[in-house]
């Protein structure tokens, strides 16, 4: 059973449906957002999370921007309010590229059908119809990832993945996940091992519910043990998501992924990134220009609202990391794999 991580409901007067994935795995619930600051919350504090469900909520706020009191009384009126929510949620997340990849594309439609409107309401109705497009898009795109990358799943083998880029991240059923979902239709045996992926733990809340929905093999790890799995000849392969690929294949992805990286090439472990043309950000030249989002010390400091270290002592928590592209063995895409992944098969890749 695939989780509907995004949902709208209704036409442009209608609410936003978010799964509150704070609360998994012990709660569902799901949101209710109905404004911007509602959206904008969501999207920073992680009710809705992973690079691709970022970018298709977001796309919807500027449709909720519109249904306050006042805002669209004229046509430029309700052109302002677009860019002006698209402004503020951009600032929501600084690392996932798909968010402003989904905002642009929702200024640009606005911009484009704001000169021929003749009513508000239509301007309204087009930036709801592209929020719907992205939407379905990701859908599809999903579904396209896991089918191009199926096949590097054999029977009998042992996956490792980490964080979360399932159906949880998307709209759709995942990146990463989407390639194992595909898979075990096809019938293929094979064992999951998830990262816990500290410190927010998405790969145990998140990804080892989304497997045992799925009738699919997974066993929990602490991220320092990969590297054991790894020597002991149970790890296979590697599949990740990414958040932000640079023009030459460097990959942005949860804290913890370029460790892996390291110790997959270490022992001779195919490593592979799934991820849509969206998460590609053509305008950097390397990951050295990836934005790394810092986040709370208090989210390393408390494990489930408990104590765990000295209250005034220092913390780092980077949310993200970069794995070179050097040690990628493909990236797996909607529309095939990118292998190797470097600034000369991605500029053909993208012509």
């Amino acid at each position: 059973m695939i989780a509907e991580t995004v949902k709208w409901i209704g036409g442009p007067d209608g609410v936003l449906e978010l799964i509150d994935q704070r609360l998994l795995p012990t709660e569902f619930v799901k949101l209710t957002v109905r404004d911007t600051e509602q959206l904008h919350e969501a999207i920073s504090t992680l009710a809705v999370r992973g690079a691709p469900a970022i970018g298709v909520a977001a796309a919807y706020g500027p449709v909720l921007a519109l249904q306050k009191p006042g805002a669209a009384e004229t046509t430029d009126d309700a052109l302002q309010c677009i860019l002006k929510a698209c402004d503020y949620l951009a600032t929501s997340r600084p690392t996932a590229v798909n968010l402003f990849w989904a905002l642009d594309r929702i200024r640009s439609k606005a911009k484009d059908v704001a000169s021929s409107a003749s009513a508000p309401k239509d301007l309204h109705a087009a930036i709801l119809a592209e929020a719907e497009a992205i939407m379905a898009e990701d859908v599809d795109m999903c579904r396209r990832i896991g089918q191009h990358g199926q096949a590097l799943i054999e029977d009998g083998a042992g996956i490792l993945t980490h964080c979360n880029a399932g159906a949880l991240a998307t709209a759709g059923q995942g990146t990463a996940l989407s390639v194992m979902f595909e898979a075990h239709k096809e019938g293929r045996k094979f064992k999951v091992y998830a990262d816990e992926t500290r410190p927010l733990l998405q790969g145990a809340r998140l990804t080892a519910w989304e497997l045992q929905r799925a009738g699919i093999d997974v066993t929990v790890l602490c991220d320092n043990m990969a590297g054991w799995l790894m020597k002991q000849g149970k790890v296979n392969a590697v599949i990740t998501g990414a958040d932000r690929i640079a023009a030459n294949g460097d990959a942005a992805n949860k804290i913890g992924t370029y460790s892996l990286s390291i110790l997959a090439k270490q022992h001779g472990i195919p490593f592979y990134i799934a991820a849509p043309s969206s998460t590609f950000d053509l305008s950097i030249t390397s990951g050295r220009e990836i934005p790394i989002e810092q986040r709370q010390p208090k989210e390393v400091k408390c494990f489930a609202g408990v104590p765990t270290a000295p209250e005034d002592v220092a913390v780092y928590n980077p949310a993200f990391d970069v794995t070179d592209a050097q040690n990628i063995t493909a990236i797996i895409t909607e529309q095939g794999l990118i292998k190797p992944p470097s600034a000369e098969s991605i500029r053909r890749f993208f012509k």
